[in-house]
């Protein structure tokens, strides 16, 4: 004779039946996944409890307890485990906050000589000193249990991640100087017109290293193992820097270009010079450079005297040198011509540098700025004029 019911029956959607049912017939899933779909399809047939644990050779309160889950939590959250109270935290809330707290602070400031922690570092510091902050129950931490601490509130105290503070009070107004430039090119620019204002993007690039190889390169061997790229000798010698004065068309693309062992005044007026030369007195000549000392010096500010009207600087934000165009052509100079490079002498250095200047001008393009004036504020402020 049937054991009769004694809970209710479970009622299971379709969806549920199916899931159910493929889960049942599973030779991949968790044994005890496997068990309580069957003892769940069973029951939704119309077995009895009794009947399911017989035939399933599991214990009868197994049977009952995946049944009455289903019954209050549905079909498929009686697949899983509930989670348990677990055993109380041995290191208290009030710990746990201090040590957060010291992830915020850094070692230094705590008589440590480490400028950031790591975790093994914070682990040891936390264990000697938890007793005497009145956090016993840290005692005993360790680097494991302080991984898992910082990573519950995203700290990565080992990690720097690098800001530029604004010092200049006036950026925005000096931004949109910059940008109104740039739009004007954009809008004024005819090829076919004889410009009476020429815009340039004028900075230096210093430090070129002239760097000389020790020992030939190797070329790569066709069709041979590992040999396929060129080979080259760790050692080198250093023949010292050179700095690149540098200065690009905004409208044409056309690049104007000095090298030098140093960038001071002298050097920066010798650039000036040059870019004078190039047009004829009634052009303007509207310069966007930074705020190197050597564009307000004496030096610099005698010779613009003697050129009234012909040079306006439009100098961009301190700390704001992504603002100048002109980065767009060191960043492509160091792509195509600096990375790797070797030389026998400076000069040499400085013969390529000048060769690659005089490639680009053979077919200048112009760099086009994204950022529209539009997207800042306030109003255009008047130009820097020297």
């Amino acid at each position: 004779m049937p054991h009769p019911r004694t809970i209710p029956p479970l009622t299971v959607r379709p969806a549920d039946q199916t899931y159910l049912d493929r889960l049942a017939r599973s030779r991949t899933a968790a044994v005890r996944t496997v068990t309580r779909a069957q003892i769940l399809v069973a029951y939704a047939a119309g077995a009895s409890c009794p009947a399911i644990a017989r035939d399933l050779g599991v214990p009868l309160p197994t049977v009952m307890r995946c049944v009455k889950k289903a019954l209050a939590l549905g079909p498929r959250r009686a697949l899983d485990d509930l989670p348990r109270a677990g055993r109380p935290p041995r290191i208290t809330a009030e710990a746990r906050a201090w040590i957060v707290s010291l992830a915020c602070q850094k070692p230094k400031d705590l008589g440590q000589a480490p400028e950031f922690w790591t975790e093994s570092l914070l682990a040891r510091y936390v264990r000697e000193h938890a007793a005497a902050a009145g956090h016993p129950s840290a005692g005993q931490i360790q680097q494991g249990t302080i991984s898992k601490l910082l990573a519950a509130q995203d700290l990565h105290p080992h990690r720097v991640q690098y800001y530029l503070q604004r010092k200049d009070p006036r950026f925005d107004d000096k931004m949109v100087q910059v940008l109104h430039v740039y739009q004007q090119v954009t809008f004024e620019f005819d090829p076919a017109d004889d410009r009476r204002t020429v815009r340039w993007s004028y900075d230096e690039k210093p430090g070129i290293q002239a760097l000389r190889a020790i020992a030939p390169d190797r070329a790569p061997q066709p069709g041979v193992v590992d040999q396929g790229t060129w080979e080259r000798d760790y050692e080198y010698q250093r023949l010292g820097t050179r700095t690149l004065l540098a200065g690009i068309d905004l409208a044409t693309g056309e690049v104007l270009g000095l090298v030098r062992a140093r960038h001071r005044s002298r050097e920066f007026v010798e650039w000036l010079q040059a870019l004078d030369a190039k047009y004829d007195a009634p052009v303007k000549i509207q310069v966007v450079l930074d705020n190197h000392s050597a564009h307000t010096s004496k030096e610099t500010r005698a010779y613009l005297a003697t050129k009234p009207n012909r040079f306006e600087f439009v100098f961009t934000p301190v700390h704001a040198s992504w603002l100048n165009l002109i980065e767009m052509f060191f960043a492509k100079l160091a792509k195509q011509c600096l990375r790797g490079i070797r030389v026998e002498s400076a000069e040499e250095l400085e013969t390529r540098l000048q060769q690659y200047i005089d490639w680009v001008n053979t077919d200048p393009v112009p760099f086009r700025w994204k950022w529209r004036l539009e997207s800042a504020d306030p109003a255009p402020a008047e130009p820097d004029v020297s």
